[in-house]
C-alpha cells in the first residue's frame, strides 16, 4: 500500500505540470496565434472558417481548464478532444492562402500542437509523438498538394518544424520521465515497506520461538539431565511417555513456523507422527471449515491430544470439527486415566471421559467477536 502523503505529492506534481502546460498553450494560442489570425484576416479566402478553427482550439483549452478546476482528467473525452484539434488543423489548412504554410499567416501551425499536448500530457510518449506527427503531416500535405513549394518553402517548413514538433515533444518527454520516476519511487517505497514488514514478522516469530523454547526447557532439560545422570531409566514406561510428550511438543513448535493453509491440521499431523513412530495406529478425520486459531489457542487445542497420543497403547482416533466460530479437537485412544492440564488461553475448554482402558478428550475453542 502506497503512502498517502506520497500519493498527494505525486498528484500535486501532475496537477502542477498540467497547469504549466495549459498556461504555455494559452500564451501561444492567445499571444501568438490570435494576433496573427487577426492581422492576416483579409488574406484568408474564408475568415469564418479560420475563426471556427480558432474557436475549436479555444474550446479544448477551456475544457482542460474546467477539468483542472474539478480535479479530473480527460478520460473518455480525450479521443474526441484530439479529433477536434486535428479537424481544426485540417479546416484551417483548407482555407489557407497558397504559399503561406508555416508562415505568420499559418497561425495554427504553432498553436494546434500545444493544444494537443495539453490533452495528451498524461498519456504515453508514443501517443504524443503520433499526434505531433499527424499535425506535421497535415501541414506538409497542404504544402505539397496545394502549393508549389520551392526549396526555400521546404527549408522554412523544416525550420519551423523544429519548434512546432520538438518543443512540445520535449515537454511530453519530461512528463513521461516524471511519471517513470514517480512510479519507480513508489515501487521502491513499497519494496522497502515489504522488507521492513518481513523483518518485523521474522523478529516477532524468532522471539516467539525463543519464548517457546524457554518454556519447553522447563520440562525437557530435567528429562534430559535425568537420562544423562542415570536417575531416569529409558525402559521406564513413564519416562518413555514423558519423552514422547516432549518430542511431540518439539515437533509442534517446529511446525508453527511453517506457512500452510491449515496450521491446526498441520501441527496435529506432526504430533501424530510421533505416535506413529512408536507403533500407534492413528486415524485423523477433519470435518467442516474453521477460522485459523491464534498460535496460543492452537497449542491448547493440541496439548491434550499429544498427551493422549503419547500414552496410547496401540490405536487412537483424532477428530477435528469446525464452523465459522467454533473449533473442536477430540481424541479417543486406548490408554488409562490421566490428568489433563488446564488451558492457558481463555475461551478454550477441555473435557475428558475415562472408561476402563479407553479415554476420550475434547478441546474446544469458541471464537468471540
Amino acid at each position: 500500500m502506497s503512502d498517502p502523503v506520497e500519493e498527494v505529492t505525486r498528484a500535486q506534481l501532475r496537477h502542477g505540470l498540467r497547469i504549466a502546460t495549459l498556461l504555455v498553450a494559452m500564451a501561444i494560442v492567445l499571444g501568438v496565434g490570435l494576433p496573427n489570425l487577426l492581422r492576416y484576416m483579409d488574406t484568408y479566402p474564408s475568415p469564418l472558417t479560420q475563426l471556427t478553427a480558432f474557436a475549436a482550439l479555444g474550446a479544448v483549452l477551456a475544457g482542460e481548464a474546467t477539468l483542472l478546476v474539478r480535479g479530473r482528467s480527460w478520460s473518455r473525452l480525450r479521443g474526441p478532444a484530439i479529433a477536434i484539434v486535428l479537424c481544426a488543423s485540417a479546416l484551417s489548412y483548407v482555407t489557407l492562402p497558397e504559399g503561406r504554410t508555416s508562415t505568420g499567416v499559418d497561425w495554427i501551425f504553432g498553436a494546434a500542437n500545444w493544444v494537443g499536448i495539453v490533452v495528451l500530457l498524461d498519456r504515453p510518449l508514443r501517443t504524443s509523438a503520433s499526434f505531433l506527427l499527424a499535425h506535421e503531416l497535415t501541414a506538409l500535405l497542404h504544402l505539397l498538394l496545394l502549393d508549389d513549394p520551392s526549396r526555400a518553402d521546404m527549408a522554412r517548413f523544416a525550420t519551423g518544424s523544429v519548434t512546432v514538433f520538438g518543443f512540445p515533444l520535449c515537454l511530453a518527454v519530461v512528463a513521461t520521465v516524471l511519471r517513470g520516476l514517480s512510479a519507480a519511487a513508489a515501487d521502491s517505497r513499497r519494496e522497502i515497506e515489504q522488507v521492513r514488514v518481513a523483518e518485523t514478522v521474522a523478529a516477532e516469530s524468532h522471539g516467539r520461538r525463543q519464548q517457546r523454547l524457554a518454556e519447553l526447557s522447563a520440562t525437557t532439560i530435567p528429562l534430559l539431565e535425568g537420562l544423562a545422570d542415570g536417575s531416569l531409566r529409558p525402559e521406564d514406561p513413564m519416562v518413555q511417555r514423558r519423552c514422547a510428550i516432549e518430542a511431540a511438543r518439539m515437533r509442534r513448535l517446529f511446525a508453527e513456523a511453517d506457512t500452510v493453509a491449515n496450521p491446526l491440521l498441520h501441527e496435529l499431523r506432526h504430533c501424530i507422527d510421533v505416535a506413529d513412530r512408536k507403533g500407534v495406529v492413528v486415524e485423523l478425520d477433519a470435518r467442516g471449515q474453521w477460522p485459523t486459531p491464534p498460535v496460543a489457542v492452537r497449542r491448547d487445542l493440541t496439548e491434550a491430544v499429544l498427551i493422549v497420543l503419547a500414552t496410547a497403547a496401540s490405536r487412537a482416533r483424532v477428530t477435528v470439527m469446525g464452523s465459522a466460530d467454533l473449533v473442536s479437537v477430540s481424541v479417543v485412544a486406548d490408554c488409562g486415566e490421566m490428568n489433563m492440564p488446564s488451558p492457558a488461553t481463555p475461551g478454550v475448554r477441555v473435557e475428558a471421559l475415562n472408561n476402563d482402558h479407553t479415554v476420550w478428550v475434547e478441546a474446544r475453542w469458541q471464537r468471540t467477536s
